[in-house]
């Protein structure tokens, strides 16, 4: 998705906007730029840094510009300003459209809308919109949780018993976001995870089929995204391998360029995976907070060790 934009129809449906005039490629033109320009400057006939890509809207303080000008001199403004493939020009405010401003369109056969929303209004949520469905985008196999406040995406090999977990933490009041494809976009404040749509509130359990956790469970059980904090990979126990049993060492993933906290649980009988899994989501919270209990343990034996010193 993010690398075939969004449909101009659709921002039309979103943010209902009313269609003045709609330009030749009206129904096929896609939106793939995240930002929105206000062409005060191009009225001027300034275009040396113009970027005909972005959507268009004018506000109030455009419009009183125009206002001041002559019809003629208005009329070459929109004329000089559609010769441009723009996708679209929105009108804020809800404000009349100039008379020469829908026959240039026409003329150039440009898409005309308007908005009842404010220009800063408008222009925050669309580049909002923007940025959420154009920003960088992977689907990785495994479950993500929301687990007192933190996005855990348990990940491990098929049948090892991830939806098992993630149904008896639902039961302990955790939420679901996505059970078994998890669509994470990148964000400049990190990760976000949800489910695709068709499967959203779905988990599948061998021997009982698939469920539905909203169904179930309630709306409490759900959550539509979360921020990706913590990957739990679970692995078969290995005899032969050494496992961390003070965790000072950190352990990243790099997923879409950013490092994601990472632990790895081996699986074998007997162990509560569940409280395994809703301890590790507390501990990496402390953890990202500033506090790391494997590392308070160092210091205190280093301490400890040094009192033992100075006694002898």
């Amino acid at each position: 998705m993010s690398n075939t934009g969004m449909k101009l129809t659709d921002l039309v449906s979103l943010f209902h906007l009313e269609v003045l005039n709609e330009g030749a490629d009206y129904a096929s033109t896609r939106l793939t730029i995240t930002d929105v320009n206000r062409p005060g400057l191009q009225f001027q006939g300034f275009y040396d840094y113009f970027d005909p890509m972005r959507l268009q809207v004018i506000g109030k303080a455009e419009v009183m510009y125009l206002k001041g000008l002559t019809n003629e001199k208005r009329r070459k403004c929109f004329d000089d300003f559609f010769l441009y493939d723009i996708p679209a020009l929105v009108i804020a405010r809800d404000l009349d459209c100039f008379p020469e401003c829908m026959e240039s369109a026409k003329a150039h056969e440009r898409t005309l809308l308007r908005t009842k929303e404010t220009t800063v209004e408008f222009t925050s949520h669309a580049i909002e919109v923007l940025n959420r469905i154009m920003a960088p985008c992977v689907t990785r196999h495994g479950v993500l949780l929301d687990i007192h406040g933190e996005g855990v995406m348990i990940t491990g090999d098929s049948g090892i018993g991830k939806s098992e977990v993630a149904i008896e933490l639902i039961m302990r009041g955790h939420r679901l976001v996505a059970d078994d494809a998890v669509e994470l976009r990148r964000f400049s404040d990190g990760l976000v995870g949800t489910a695709p749509e068709v499967i959203r509130h779905y988990i599948e359990l061998r021997g009982i089929g698939v469920i539905d956790v909203r169904q179930l469970f309630g709306l409490r059980s759900i959550k539509n995204e979360s921020q990706l904090d913590l990957v739990v990979n679970f692995e078969q126990w290995d005899n032969t391998k050494f496992y961390d049993r003070l965790g000072i060492e950190d352990h990243f993933m790099d997923i879409l360029d950013i490092r994601v906290p990472c632990i790895t649980i081996p699986v074998r009988p007997g162990r509560n995976l569940a409280s395994i899994v809703e301890v590790a989501a507390m501990n990496s919270r402390q953890r990202r907070l500033g506090f790391n209990a494997a590392e308070e343990l160092a210091r205190r034996v280093d301490q400890r060790a040094d009192m033992g010193s100075r006694i002898d």
